[in-house]
């Protein structure tokens, strides 16, 4: 095993099988709706693809593929500087904004290293997690600043251009997702004046030990929708609902991956569940990959929307303040707190 810090080994009913499953059947809706009979078949496909995966791809989304190309770009620059460079622009519990290569999935180590950005410069989240406590925090980004072609306003123009169009995309997903819920298309809009999303840079070096790590270890995305852009080498495996199975995402040019986080199930009443995922390492190439995680306010309440729960399908959450959960899970990686990650079963109310 060599160097290999043991901290990134997987236990062994988490490892990764060298073989693979291609995850037939994860849907790809074109959401140029000229191309269905109707606006109403697009919301079932977009309904479906919820319900029975809570992943799906989508094509004709309208960001210009060169938005994406200069990210991507910037993102292979910054990761291909020294480590002390990187480490110049380094999270630190004021601010946990910026470069790291140390973050854990459930107590082990990611084989990755990232730089997070927020999408509103600044953004506002709890300062404790106390619920009592309302003092707040601002998250600042932090900007690399040391590469002639890094400068700061290029990083920042092709960053905030890509922001700018993923917003929009996610909004529109956002009106479509409430459409097939049988909401108002606006239902889901007010809870995102002031969000609080953020884009991770991820960069996946090559493995020596991809039977024994992971790039991201199983689990489930917090937010309401995360948009995935992922390069052609791939890596990214879901969870399959039908069967519990571990399938792999084929790189679909041009595509965007979308799955539906947490707090979309929850105000769904569990009708859109958010799903397992992980990402696999290889041996001999690197991978870039740049998800979207959007968030609504940190003021926001979550919990089931009153139009979703019945005398036959009651509240199955209790609701939570979405900073203070926000907050917790920034705030838990540079303390101990002493119990596991929040994680949104904790707010399940029993049957």
């Amino acid at each position: 095993m060599g160097d290999v810090d043991p901290a990134f080994i997987q236990p062994a009913q988490h490892r990764p099988k060298l073989s693979f499953t291609e995850a037939h059947g994860i849907p790809l809706i074109d959401l140029n709706s000229s191309s269905y009979a109707a606006m109403g078949d697009l919301v079932a496909e977009i309904g479906a693809a919820c319900k029975n995966w809570g992943f799906f791809q989508v094509i004709n989304h309208g960001v210009p593929p060169e938005t994406r190309r200069k990210l991507e770009e910037a993102a292979r620059r910054f990761f291909a500087q020294p480590p002390e460079e990187k480490r110049k622009v380094k999270r630190d519990e004021v601010n946990p904004q910026g470069y790291y290569d140390t973050e854990q999935t459930k107590n082990v180590r990611d084989w990755k290293e990232v730089l997070d950005l927020t999408v509103k410069n600044p953004t506002i989240l709890p300062a404790s997690l106390d619920p009592a406590d309302g003092e707040l925090l601002q998250l600042v980004n932090r900007w690399p600043e040391n590469l002639p072609e890094l400068r700061p306003l290029v990083t920042r123009e092709a960053f905030e251009e890509y922001a700018g169009e993923l917003e929009k995309l996610s909004h529109k997903l956002l009106r479509l997702i409430s459409l097939s819920l049988g909401l108002q298309e606006n239902r889901l809009s007010g809870f995102f004046n002031d969000h609080t999303s953020f884009i991770r840079l991820n960069h996946y070096p090559p493995c020596p030990i991809p039977h024994l790590a992971l790039g991201v270890g199983s689990h489930k995305d917090s937010s309401a929708l995360t948009v995935l852009a992922q390069d052609e080498v791939g890596g990214l495996e879901v969870k399959r609902k039908a069967d519990g199975e571990w399938v792999r995402v084929r790189p679909t040019p041009e595509a965007f991956i979308i799955n539906v986080g947490s707090i979309t199930q929850v105000w769904s009443n569990d009708e859109y569940k958010s799903v397992e995922h992980r990402v696999i390492v290889n041996s001999e190439k690197e991978r870039f990959s740049i998800p979207f995680f959007f968030n609504p306010d940190h003021s926001v309440m979550v919990e089931p929307l009153k139009e979703l729960v019945t005398e036959q399908s009651p509240a199955k959450y209790r609701p939570y303040n979405w900073g203070k959960f926000h907050a917790n899970r920034k705030l838990s990686n540079f303390k101990n707190l002493g119990v596991d990650n929040i994680q949104i079963d904790d707010f399940r109310l029993q049957e």
